[in-house]
């Protein structure tokens, strides 16, 4: 049977309806895929109001840490369950508009701990614990396929949740990425490749693939201090340790190649006009270079905002990519600003005249 997928972008709007209403909403996934950074973008967001959330790692748990452990009342001479810790008491959840309980590798956790669970997701209660009104629940795992340790959740514990399967899709994930300060090295060569955002086989032995929490891995790297002080080989190994060989050596290559274009500070600056005729058929480089001018373009404008020194760099960058890339290149640079880093500059005003007139000669059809 088909199944159902949906991108990040869709995922969101469809899980907040759903903790709306107080629905458990289970999300399936691959690996790395970036499910628990959707939900925590939520919490965090203000969607929910003044919330909060609890991630609960259910394959690393024993029954007795969601069921907490037993003791004797004395002065009832009867077993009652010490609370447990992990779970949000009505004293926390009074504190927020609400709490989202995350229920992370549901379907990794043994039998015994999916038991505990069942009672506490389909009666909002674990034996003498029950759940604040304001907490919801939202479970995650992967694929029964996706070559993980899994185990077969009960029908009527799947039955309780609705579900829904995130796929990658890169439109999404670039934009992500840009938000959060991925190195512009990786974003420009995933715009160019963007199959290899996502390269994981179930059947392959690989240690290492590629996954867009393995490139964050990456983008990692390229900040910390003294990797690009280390030799390629150095380089390569390192980086194949999270996305696989194969696409280590790519992804150096294209650093090699980047490494010999224009600083995009220059570019800004109006120090540099024009590309090395070698280098300007090099295209996945370029990408890199347009997310790099766009970066900095950024850093300026949440700064200082739309200001005269803004828009002369602006300017710069944008007679720049006239006279150097293709056109597919400047509308990838314009919706980078635009639309990826919102900046909502006027085109009519904030570019010089002939700029002006070239970007609704060209351009303004694709960026409509």
């Amino acid at each position: 049977m088909e199944t159902l997928n949906v991108r990040a972008k869709s995922v969101k709007p469809i899980l907040l309806r759903a903790l709306k209403v107080n629905r458990p909403i289970f999300i399936w996934g691959a690996p790395g895929i970036g499910k628990s950074e959707l939900v925590e973008g939520l919490v965090s967001g203000g969607d929910l109001g003044n919330a909060m959330m609890i991630d609960l790692r259910l394959a690393l748990l024993e029954p007795t840490d969601l069921r907490g452990y037993p003791f004797r009342n004395p002065e009832t001479n009867t077993m009652e369950w010490s609370p447990p810790s992990d779970l949000p008491s009505q004293n926390l959840a009074d504190q927020y508009d609400n709490i989202v309980l995350f229920l992370d590798e549901l379907n990794s956790a043994p039998p015994s701990v999916q038991a505990a669970a069942y009672q506490l997701v389909l009666n909002r209660r674990i034996g003498q614990y029950i759940l604040p009104s304001n907490v919801r629940i939202v479970a995650a795992g992967n694929r029964e396929t996706d070559r993980g340790v899994t185990f077969r959740m009960p029908a009527p514990l799947a039955n309780r949740f609705r579900h829904i399967n995130m796929e990658v899709n890169f439109e999404d994930w670039a934009q992500w990425a840009m938000q959060n300060a991925v190195h512009p090295d990786v974003i420009g060569y995933l715009s160019f490749a963007k199959g290899d955002l996502f390269d994981f086989d179930p059947k392959s032995s690989s240690q290492s693939f590629a996954t867009p929490r393995s490139w964050n891995f990456v983008s990692e790297m390229l900040d910390a201090s003294g990797f690009d002080e280390a030799d390629a080989f150095e380089q390569k190994v390192e980086i194949a340790g999270a996305i696989g060989e194969g696409m280590a050596i790519k992804f150096v290559e294209h650093r090699k190649i980047a490494s010999k274009l224009p600083n995009p500070e220059q570019i800004i600056a109006g120090e540099v006009k024009t590309l090395d005729t070698k280098l300007s058929k090099e295209i996945s480089a370029k990408y890199s270079l347009v997310v790099g001018l766009a970066y900095e373009l950024n850093e300026m404008f949440k700064q200082d905002g739309i200001n005269d020194p803004f828009r002369k760099a602006l300017n710069n960058v944008v007679r720049f990519s006239y006279d150097n890339f293709e056109p597919e290149m400047v509308v990838f640079l314009f919706k980078t600003i635009m639309k990826d880093y919102q900046i909502r500059f006027n085109v009519r005003t904030d570019l010089e005249k002939e700029l002006h007139k070239t970007f609704s000669e060209r351009y303004t059809k694709y960026i409509a």
